[in-house]
């Protein structure tokens, strides 16, 4: 199947899912995110996929989201950017509660949402080049959805680190903190990762799907509220600037 913003291929055991949206760094839009979802929700009945792998096409994994799309979202009603909000929290969701075991290739910056997508995949895989950050608080945004899923996987402490000061870290730090499963060289990372779907396709399908269900459970009222905050943060004067500061490449100067 090719679609505009991912490409997906089918090579079993493996579903290859790639961003392709390379001249905006995969930065995330609305079409994106339901592309990614229609893919997960087909893959969890595809027999012949026993294992997800996401990549990104180009020089970036993915930026986060798209700030074109989102300063001009922020300009319509808040019903509209709160079903936005839940598109995208159903998407993490998805990713992170998948009943099939998932794989990230990680070569290049993954920033902000784009940090969670690939962090949420139950096996990170990255190129000691890769950067990771979540970025949000820097242009006014508030990483609430991410928010919901990062205590999960490294802990509340270094959670909070990454999400308050928005700083970038290398490949090596997200290792150390959790992130990321393992350090690859780019001409090896691809067939790491064939080498890590076969080890799961050797497993029990059922058995892995429990497991998943297990580690995979979130409170949806948490999950709500995450999309709540995220669609009214987009109306604070903080995020009005921050975007505008972004688009016009320059500092922000908060209210």
């Amino acid at each position: 199947m090719n679609t505009l913003a991912i490409r997906v291929e089918n090579e079993p055991p493996l579903t290859i899912m790639t961003l392709n949206r390379p001249d905006k760094r995969n930065a995330l839009n609305p079409q994106m995110v339901t592309e990614l979802t229609e893919t997960l929700i087909a893959a969890e009945t595809d027999k012949k996929c026993r294992a997800l792998l996401l990549r990104g096409e180009g020089a970036a994994f993915c930026a986060g989201m798209d700030l074109d799309v989102l300063a001009h979202l922020a300009l319509q009603p808040y019903e509209i950017n709160l079903e936005d909000s839940r598109r995208l929290g159903e998407m993490f969701r998805r990713v992170w509660a998948h009943p099939k075991p998932t794989i990230a290739v990680v070569a290049g910056p993954a920033i902000a949402g784009g940090c969670g997508l690939a962090t949420m995949c139950d096996i990170t895989l990255a190129t000691p080049e890769s950067v990771f950050g979540f970025t949000e608080v820097r242009i006014g945004l508030v990483p609430a959805i991410v928010g919901v899923f990062l205590p999960r996987i490294i802990g509340e402490k270094r959670a909070r680190d990454l999400l308050l000061t928005g700083r970038l870290i290398s490949a090596s730090e997200a290792c150390e903190l959790g992130l990321v499963t393992e350090l690859v060289p780019a001409d090896r990372i691809e067939l790491r990762a064939r080498e890590i779907a076969a080890q799961f396709a050797a497993n029990s399908p059922q058995a892995l799907a429990v497991t998943k269900r297990l580690r995979g459970a979130i409170p949806a009222g948490e999950l709500e509220q995450a999309c709540a905050a995220n669609a009214a943060a987009r109306y604070t004067d903080d995020c009005r600037e921050g975007l505008r500061a972004f688009l016009e490449k320059r500092k922000p100067n908060w209210p």
